[in-house]
């Protein structure tokens, strides 16, 4: 029952998105930027484990890891914009981010 709630609440968060965007574009990514996920990431952990620094180690890595993640929302944004088409504007924004999380991951391994 306790895995169903959390897909539960995590799927009405993206649904909820989602149906903002067809209204307001600037609340919408006011709701979407919101560390929701990250935190409804941190209570699950805590609740399944009692451990807060499992919580706070989780927290220190998304710090690093919403620096790639910058480069997604520029790529797709900017391709967009441009004329591209969405699916390949996504792929491409897809592809872009991936490399950078491999060069965020390798630049990290120096530091832990």
């Amino acid at each position: 029952m306790h895995f169903i709630i959390k897909i539960l609440a995590s799927a009405l968060l993206v649904a909820a998105v989602s149906e903002i965007a067809k209204r307001s574009s600037v609340f919408a990514a006011v709701v979407a930027s919101l560390p929701i996920t990250s935190t409804l990431a941190f209570i699950w952990l805590y609740l399944d484990t009692g451990d807060s620094l499992k919580v706070a180690e989780l927290s220190w890595q998304i710090i690093w890891l919403l620096i790639p993640s910058v480069a997604f929302f520029s790529v797709l944004s900017l391709a967009l914009q441009g004329g591209m088409n969405f699916w390949l504007a996504l792929g491409l924004a897809a592809l872009i981010t991936s490399a950078c999380y491999g060069l965020t991951l390798y630049v990290m391994s120096f530091f832990q």
